[in-house]
């Protein structure tokens, strides 16, 4: 066949989860950097795509194409070889089959999320100074940061459960296609929705926010921290370390 089945793609990312798990603290750091910067790509071209404005045709053809551009950033995470916390959400697949333990998924999402932050205000820093970000984009930058930081708590962790259900199930449906072609189209379409949904991403959010925070929108950093990162992040476990691997490995391994 041209893909793997379910229960196959249960057992690869288990084995992805020993694997992930298994990698020493210095390499976890490195490659959650890059995996920071990566969906931070992402994340600036749907600033850059919505930044003009229009009546409400054409700011909903923006935001498709926003989110059309986002993928790029898991697509660069997964096929070139990076750690991004959501994704690894999945390592509870491995706890579950008693591949891993506890304090090992706990050490790899620690300093994978650290990673993945360094590496996404890095290049919100980068960005801020680079001269892409005057007039109506530095603008849209603000805005999206200052939207972002007023999201009620519990909104903002039911967005976080929408969002990794479908970033879980981007790097699932991945997994089951045997070309790179396919990988690209079954991380493609879930993140694309994701992203015009309105969905909250932690890892995208530690771009957004302090980009619009470098270029001067009224964001403290306990309104960054406290008021998005701490529910999103609850939200993305939620959905994506609890609801759809319980749900598969239930369904195919148990």
């Amino acid at each position: 066949m041209g893909v793997n089945t379910p229960a196959e793609i249960t057992e690869i990312w288990i084995n992805n989860g020993v694997k992930k798990a298994s990698l020493s603290i210095g390499k976890m750091l490195v490659l959650g950097m890059l995996a920071g910067a990566f969906i931070g790509f992402g994340a600036d071209v749907f600033v850059l795509a919505t930044a003009a404005g229009g009546d409400a045709f054409q700011t909903m053809m923006a935001k498709l194409v926003g989110a059309a551009l986002f993928p790029v950033g898991l697509m660069m995470v997964i096929l070139c070889g990076a750690e991004l916390f959501t994704g690894n959400n999945l390592l509870t697949l491995a706890l579950m089959d008693k591949k891993i333990t506890w304090g090992q998924m706990l050490r790899n999402w620690c300093v994978v999320y650290i990673g993945n932050f360094i590496g996404s205000v890095l290049l919100a820093l980068l960005l801020a100074k680079s001269g892409l970000f005057a007039d109506a984009a530095g603008e849209r930058a603000m805005a999206i940061a200052s939207a972002k930081a007023s999201i009620p708590f519990g909104a903002a962790v039911l967005r976080g459960i929408g969002c990794n259900i479908l970033v879980v199930l981007a790097c699932w449906m991945q997994a089951g296609a045997k070309d790179l072609i396919g990988k690209i189209f079954a991380i493609w379409f879930p993140i694309m929705m994701f992203v015009f949904a309105g969905f909250e991403h932690s890892i995208a959010n530690m771009t957004y926010i302090p980009l619009g925070m470098f270029l001067g929108a009224d964001v403290g950093i306990g309104a960054f921290l406290i008021g998005n990162l701490l529910p999103v992040t609850i939200g993305n476990i939620i959905g994506g370390a609890v609801i759809v691997p319980c749900a598969y490995y239930y369904a195919y391994k148990k």
